[in-house]
């Protein structure tokens, strides 16, 4: 019986660590705890209702220490120099991606917004049924996706087809029309587009090769303008300054128009309406755009300063209360940061920062270190914004941007762990699902349109670090592509990535970022690498040089006052959180070793269901 008395003990001494760990917060709320681990009790493995994430803490040897026989499995794999000629193939692959569906939409689809990759013709809006808001938010009936891909044309250095495709959209696309869209999707998509080439266009150093127009007249800038004057009617008669989610583009608000937005939808269009402005002299575009910011961030919670992710627009009421890094959330935070690395305005770092914290001490999970340490790999979560408690058990596919954006303010580390996780999701099912519950370790969400995300957090990570294990990841997901997504004409959404069945749709953004990232990833020679030009990519993977005429602006302040209900930004401590000094974070001597060390690496695998 003196054992069973010891189990007993024991048992009930783990139940009071627990239990006084899970009421720290309550009791120190000012504490900036980063919890182990989603749930204040992880159930023993084994247990009905166990997750994979609480059971890893159970394992020993799993969160440290030397790597294991399996550990060596990863090292052969994935460390090592990565010959040229496989990364030179690898270069024309993508470009040979690309090339197959921009001259699939040409010959079948254009002048319509997409292709169908399946049945090989074009698609436009659902005029049969409005509510279609997945087709027509995104689809105006203005050849969206000759537009999206006209700076992916220049990147690659087609010249002759750059300057065909920009006369095309000269000569035939209006925004006059009765297409009721989406703001955020216009702005990203078209209005940055449109600017991109203009700027591509206009550069007097030409580092692409030569993309100028013969007798261009700023026919895309004026463009820009007449679409982003179609867009201004979403930011009148706002009561907070946010804007409505939608406007015709003829008629401007439709009168059925909600009331409600997403955070990102509504917080994401400084960087183009800004970019415009500056190039016109016209402070309107960023006027309208830098006050939603700021009503969003002045509606914060006061508890834990974090954001929900749908509000209404006339009240300013959070109708969704989850606080994530993805859908409805995620390009809020990285606009803040571009902006300033853009326009240099130094209340956008601040923004930043306070939220990039907020992020840190209530998203957060796992181990303090990436590479070091015991515990579970970092994970942000989706909690509630005013408690900091989690709300679900699921992340999505877009949240595997905040890697690349982590990279941007030096936190390489961090994003490191990240991204592996993202990877190994990808390794399981040759494709991100959509929602994926790390739970259950199953999608929630099977779909997947050929997002960019992954790509681009492993580009960014790359040149962060130049380590070849990126150009592996990124040989991966180029080979899934080719697998799993090819079609008759062009590459198909997955309608479900266990099965690997198809949809029949190929959205823009796989030809303005998935392609466009997985080339320049394997082009170190590209003249965004060797040029000397410094470069930033919006949200919808347009190429923007950063120069001085983005930083100066004609107008002293263009900021709506106290006046009329805007929040003051107090000056904050930026070294706080910058995390400058973290881009030296990673030894040279690691270069050619696995950035993660393989026993994390297996960890991560295994909590996936790869191992």
């Amino acid at each position: 019986m003196q054992w069973r008395s010891v189990l007993l003990g024991l048992l009930l001494l783990r139940l009071a660590l627990q239990a006084l760990l899970a009421l720290l917060p309550a009791l120190a709320p000012g504490l900036c705890l980063r919890r182990r681990f989603p749930f204040p009790f992880p159930p023993p493995p084994g247990a009905a209702g166990s997750s994979h994430w609480g059971s890893l803490l159970w394992r020993d040897g799993d969160g440290g220490g030397a790597a294991t026989a399996g550990g060596d499995e990863y090292e052969r794999r994935y460390s090592g120099a990565f010959p040229p000629q496989l990364r030179a193939r690898l270069r024309d692959a993508a470009r040979g991606m690309f090339v197959f569906s921009y001259d699939s939409y040409m010959q079948h689809a254009f002048p319509r917004d997409e292709l169908d990759p399946l049945h090989c013709r074009g698609r436009g809006p659902d005029r049969r049924d409005p509510s279609n808001l997945n087709i027509n938010d995104v689809l105006g009936n203005y050849s969206l996706t000759l537009i999206d891909a006209l700076d992916t044309l220049a990147v690659m250095g087609n010249s002759s087809e750059f300057q065909k495709a920009v006369k095309l959209v000269i000569d035939t696309v209006s925004f006059d029309k009765d297409s009721t869209v989406q703001v955020f999707e216009a702005t990203i998509r078209v209005l940055g587009s449109l600017l991109s080439a203009h700027i591509i266009i206009t550069d007097t150093k030409q580092p692409f090769g030569d993309m100028t127009i013969k007798d261009y007249d700023n026919e895309l800038l004026h463009m820009a303008h007449d679409l982003a004057v179609r867009l201004l009617p979403a930011f009148e008669n706002t009561k907070t300054g946010i804007p409505y989610p939608r406007v015709n583009l003829k008629k401007g608000v439709p009168p059925d128009s909600h009331n409600e937005t997403c955070t990102a939808g509504a917080g994401s269009l400084l960087v183009e309406f800004g970019i415009l402005s500056r190039l016109l002299g016209d402070s309107t575009f960023e006027w309208v755009a830098r006050r939603a910011v700021k009503a969003l961030w002045s509606l914060r919670s006061n508890n834990t300063g974090l954001l929900g992710n749908v509000v209404n627009i006339q009240t300013g009421h959070w109708v969704g209360k989850q606080s994530g890094l993805g859908a409805g959330s995620d390009s809020f935070y990285e606009y803040l940061l571009k902006s300033y690395i853009l326009f240099g305005e130094k209340e956008d770092l601040e923004m930043f920062n306070d939220a990039y914290r907020n992020i840190q001490n209530h998203l957060r999970r796992g181990r303090e270190a990436c590479n070091e340490g015991e515990g579970d790999p970092p994970l942000y979560v989706n909690v509630n914004m005013f408690t900091g408690q989690l709300m679900n058990t699921w992340i999505d596919s877009l949240q595997a941007f905040f890697p690349g954006l982590q990279v941007l303010i030096g936190d390489v580390e961090d994003a490191i762990c990240l991204h592996a996780f993202y990877y190994a999701i990808w390794k399981r099912y040759g494709a991100l699902p959509e929602r994926y519950n790390w739970q259950l370790q199953a999608p929630d969400v099977p779909f997947y349109p050929l997002r960019p995300e992954l790509v681009e957090s492993t580009y960014l990570l790359y040149q962060a670090t130049k380590n070849p294990f990126y150009l592996h990841v990124g040989m991966d997901i180029l080979q899934s592509l080719e697998k799993y997504t090819k079609a008759k004409c062009g590459y198909a959404t997955l309608h479900h990535v266990v099965e690997k069945t198809k949809e029949d749709r190929m959205e823009s953004f796989f030809l303005s970022e998935t392609c466009k990232y997985l080339y320049l990833l394997f082009d170190e020679e590209n003249p965004v690498h060797k040029s000397g030009n410094k470069y930033m990519f919006t949200t919808e993977g347009h190429i923007v040089s950063v120069d001085e005429r983005f930083r100066n602006s004609l107008w002293q302040d263009i900021l709506p006052g106290e006046e009329d209900g805007a929040e003051k930004i107090k000056p904050n401590e930026l070294k706080a959180v910058n995390f400058s000094s973290n881009c030296n974070r990673v030894p040279d001597e690691r270069r050619y070793l696995l950035p993660l060390k393989s026993n994390y690496m297996r960890q991560i695998d295994r909590m996936v269901g790869l191992i």
